[in-house]
């Protein structure tokens, strides 16, 4: 069994950085790629970014290009998203996910395992 845990969301202003992670626990061996997804208020799922655990490799939705950076620290079991220049349509409550197969990155029921979730608004 697998555990996620978000931290980092919060209230900004429109411009400015916010940093949330992703503490994974539990059987963490079986994962192999790691995602981060948001939920605008009343909307569904989107993909925002994705991280292969081995090797790095890394996918972005074209809304955060530029703007976001995710990234992984594996001797922490933790993974990051920096999201700058962030804007009012970035509100969302933001969730961590994790998956032990390969398929497309932005497709929510490909993974296995979900964090709570953790709220950034943007105003």
């Amino acid at each position: 069994h697998v555990q996620l845990v978000e931290s980092g969301g919060g209230s900004v202003q429109a411009g400015g950085s916010l940093t949330l992670s992703c503490v994974v626990s539990g059987s963490t061996t079986s994962l192999n790629c790691m995602g981060w997804f948001r939920q605008p208020t009343g909307k569904e799922h989107e993909g925002v970014a994705s991280i292969v655990l081995f090797h790095g490799a890394t996918n972005y939705a074209d809304f955060v290009k530029g703007r976001f950076t995710i990234s992984r620290d594996n001797a922490k079991n933790t993974v990051y998203l920096q999201m700058n220049s962030l804007k009012p349509e970035d509100t969302a409550m933001y969730y961590c996910a994790a998956r032990s197969t390969f398929g497309l990155w932005y497709r929510d029921s490909e993974y296995n395992y979900w964090g709570q979730g953790t709220q950034v608004t943007v105003s």
